[in-house]
């Protein structure tokens, strides 16, 4: 029987709105910035772009929010602003405050598919498995019930056939039940013939992969990730979940916004196998903080999230590190579906191998930004590089409002990101083709 997480109460406002303070300064952080000269940019450039942000927050349905803005590989920006924790629209006054931090690590759902899509790309790149190859060569028993034919091309670009899960597979008693999530992902009927339809695969994709990884090194996605990626660059967090003695320092998530009604929460429950206003109290659960869920409970903060697409974006390499070839990152960037209706998200969606990518006018990263690769988190986290304005961005919000009108202002601070970030120079670009 599915485990109910009992969701925070609404409290006295239906709209689920925090309370704002009126000096928004004195609940902000600010980071470690470079004079943005030094990279072809103004101060005022940076300060606009700061200012979206307040606007965002002044909505009152994110409790935190973090930018970082990475320009030719220097941080131009990194502030957050708002409380990790105890500002939650339910929140009383006697709630104990926490004030975010520019390295307060949140949750980052979706978000984790681009990481958990170039750990692929890095063990192809190596020669130990091949993107192209069909997961039943590493899972033998995944070919069940016609789906012999899927490959690790289509589970990485949404075309598997299997984009959903059942709802009891994200039970808090269930997340670390290996063998359950392989005997579903494997007994799972296909929807589609692989390769055909475009679906969103919210959940499911995340365990494919992890379950091949696992089958080629001998070890979870999670330790792979550590020890190729993570721990050569001195990450402090960016993996799936956290120790279990780190769990106090994750900022919480908060349902925000109108309550979820039909058809957009059928739609989401269909998706995310849970009801849209019971993943934030699930996000928060130890359990949930502690498992491997690779599709969607990554864990970092804004100023890492950008550093992790800063590394692609440089092609690879990272303050001499090198960890990715660049045409690694090409393949992993590749468009594979173009002005194609996702049947999972009910909109047409631009996708990599791996990233959800930009275009030139209807665009999650704004206008102009056809050569964008990054990943949306639930509901209003994103990480994303830009190799035309030669930046790496991340944002990280805490608020988890479904439908609402402020959802302008969250496309607005994407805008005005683009805006202040001039074009850089083709020729600098790090994933550029030679010759």
């Amino acid at each position: 029987m599915p485990q109910l997480i009992p969701r925070l109460p609404i409290g006295p406002d239906p709209l689920r709105r925090i309370r704002v303070p009126k000096d928004l300064d004195a609940i902000t952080s600010v980071g470690e910035e470079v004079d943005p000269a030094a990279v072809g940019m103004t101060r005022d450039n940076v300060e606009r772009m700061w200012a979206a942000i307040r606007v965002l927050y002044r909505t009152g349905v994110h409790p935190a929010i973090q930018l970082t803005v990475r320009r030719e590989g220097q941080v131009v920006l990194d502030r957050a602003i708002g409380h990790a924790r105890g500002n939650g629209p339910a929140d009383g006054p006697d709630v104990e405050r926490v004030p975010v931090t520019t390295r307060t690590p949140f949750v980052i759902y979706s978000a984790s598919k681009a990481i958990t899509a170039m750990v692929a790309h890095l063990l192809d790149q190596r020669g130990v498995l091949h993107i192209g190859d069909r997961v039943c060569e590493y899972v033998p028993e995944f070919a069940a019930h016609g789906k012999e034919g899927v490959t690790i091309a289509h589970v990485l670009s949404h075309r598997a056939g299997v984009p959903n899960v059942p709802t009891e597979m994200l039970d808090l008693e269930n997340i670390d039940d290996h063998d359950l999530v392989v005997r579903t992902m494997c007994d799972a009927r296909p929807l589609s013939r692989p390769g055909k339809a475009l679906a969103y695969h919210a959940i499911s994709g995340g365990f494919i992969v992890d379950e091949i990884v696992r089958r080629v090194t001998g070890d979870d996605i999670r330790t792979v990730l550590a020890r190729e990626i993570l721990d050569p660059l001195g990450f402090d967090f960016t993996n799936y979940g956290v120790p279990a003695d780190r769990v106090d320092e994750v900022g919480w998530s908060y349902a925000t916004g109108a309550p979820s009604l039909p058809p957009v929460s059928t739609l989401l429950l269909r998706a995310l196998g849970k009801h849209p206003d019971d993943i934030p109290a699930l996000a928060n659960d130890p359990r949930f903080l502690t498992g491997i869920i690779p599709a969607g409970n990554g864990v970092a903060s804004a100023f890492e999230l950008s550093r992790f697409f800063e590394l692609l974006r440089a092609g690879g390499t990272l303050d001499g590190v090198e960890v990715f070839e660049p045409r690694t990152i090409r393949r992993a960037v590749t468009e594979q579906s173009y002005r194609e209706i996702d049947f999972t998200l009910g909109f047409p969606t631009r996708y990599s191998l791996g990233f959800m990518l930009g275009a030139q006018l209807l665009s999650i990263y704004g206008p102009d930004t056809e050569q964008v690769f990054g990943h949306l988190g639930y509901s209003n986290t994103i990480g994303w590089a830009d190799p035309a304005r030669a930046t790496a961005c991340a944002l990280v919000t805490s608020g988890k409002p479904i439908v609402y009108p402020e959802l302008v202002d969250f496309w607005g601070v994407m805008r005005r990101i683009g805006r202040e970030c001039p074009k850089a120079d083709p020729a600098t670009d790090p994933l550029r083709l030679p010759g």
